[in-house]
């Protein structure tokens, strides 16, 4: 028999989130995303409460838990602000999960620790300014001289990297060339303050405007060539395998955010009046409603789904795809309606909706855009 309750546990989890999103996040996060301001002060209330910490064992600081369980948490953030929920993930998924993976005992206890209480941030250093979603085109390079890693290159659009608190950011480049011309990529960590490692001033973002966000530069950047992850030459197959657990993640934040737009739009129409009457009451009005909420409970399912594959140990890449897709087309679709219904109040940024509008075009495209998504799925049908 399948059964989609969560259990006791993952309930409970889930609750203490939503509370928190509503009672601490709710009134506040507005005035940050209108600042463009980073939620330093939230961040570290996270922490404390054990969100950065939710996927990792306990031996390094962390909860015990496992990626649905982040899921949930970032579902619920969500649902009230995807800046904060961003920086959730991506401090997790794609920060400190290379290092849980992939990173050699002393590097674990050297930095989970810290980065599970949330007292420090990571950052991903994939996608670069030519390359995109095309990770194989890296031309950052990396190369040894004595017992460093000397790099050069530059890495853009990476979250979490510029912050007070970002201890590191783990960066693919070119170590060298493998059999038939292929590139050899590795991962390396290169920590903060590195001479050599510039973070240039934070983009200017149409959304997950209280997020942080750089583009970084790496000019004769050495670092002792023990801060390899993994194996040299197996960082790309790591980051991709990285990448396949993080569209889960977004996958919820996607989850969440369409289901913010119900949220809101519920509440409006319950309130709002048109030509003598809550405008809840028109069929139109409903109908859309309604197919809001039906595109949001499928994308939930999708990666509830995904997740139980991941958690069963079983193969979850395409289902991971399909959770990518059908959450970011939900939470895209679900904003542009919540925005139509709430009118012009929905184009002010005093109101949900209109961050949830600017929000969600991002979630198309970041972890692989949806073409990238539907080019994966259509390769495991066997078409390529």
């Amino acid at each position: 028999m399948i059964d989609f309750r969560l259990d006791e546990e993952y309930e409970a989890l889930r609750k203490t989130v939503e509370e928190f999103a509503h009672e601490e996040v709710a009134p506040v996060i507005g005035g940050f995303y209108q600042r463009e301001e980073f939620p330093y002060a939230l961040v570290a209330k996270m922490g404390r409460m054990g969100l950065f910490g939710l996927p990792f064992s306990e031996e390094y600081g962390g909860g015990g838990g496992d990626y649905l369980a982040l899921c949930l948490a970032l579902e619920e953030l969500a649902r009230v602000d995807s800046s904060v929920a961003i920086a959730l993930s991506a401090g997790v998924s794609l920060g400190a999960m290379p290092i849980y993976r992939f990173g050699t005992r002393e590097q674990k206890e050297r930095w989970l620790p810290s980065l599970c209480a949330g007292e420090a941030l990571a950052a991903f250093g994939l996608t670069e300014p030519d390359g995109g979603t095309d990770a194989g085109a890296t031309r950052t390079r990396a190369k040894v001289d004595g017992d460093h890693w000397v790099i050069d290159g530059s890495k853009s659009f990476i979250t979490n990297s510029g912050t007070d608190i970002t201890r590191l950011v783990t960066v693919t480049a070119v170590t060298g060339t493998k059999e038939g011309g292929r590139k050899e990529i590795s991962a390396i960590i290169v920590p903060s303050g590195t001479p050599g490692f510039t973070v240039a001033p934070k983009y200017s973002k149409v959304g997950w405007c209280a997020s942080d966000t750089h583009e970084l530069a790496f000019a004769d950047c050495r670092v002792p060539v023990e801060n390899l992850v993994g194996e040299r030459g197996r960082g790309y197959a790591q980051f991709l395998s990285i990448l396949d657990e993080s569209r889960l993640a977004l996958s919820a934040v996607s989850v969440g955010l369409a289901q913010g737009c119900v949220d809101e739009c519920v509440r409006y129409v319950r309130e709002r009046e048109a030509f003598g009457r809550k405008i809840g009451e028109y069929q139109a009005i409903q109908f859309k409603i309604a197919d809001m909420e039906a595109r949001t409970h499928t994308a939930r399912l999708a990666y509830y789904q995904a997740a139980s594959k991941l958690l069963r140990g079983e193969p979850f890449k395409k289902e991971a795809s399909i959770a990518k897709l059908v959450a970011s087309n939900a939470a895209m679709d679900n904003s542009r309606e919540a925005t139509q219904i709430f009118g012009g109040y929905g184009f002010m940024n005093d109101f949900p909706v209109g961050r949830f509008y600017r929000d969600a075009k991002i979630l198309e495209i970041g972890e692989g855009t949806s073409e990238v998504q539907r080019m994966l799925i259509a390769r495991h049908l066997g078409l390529s």
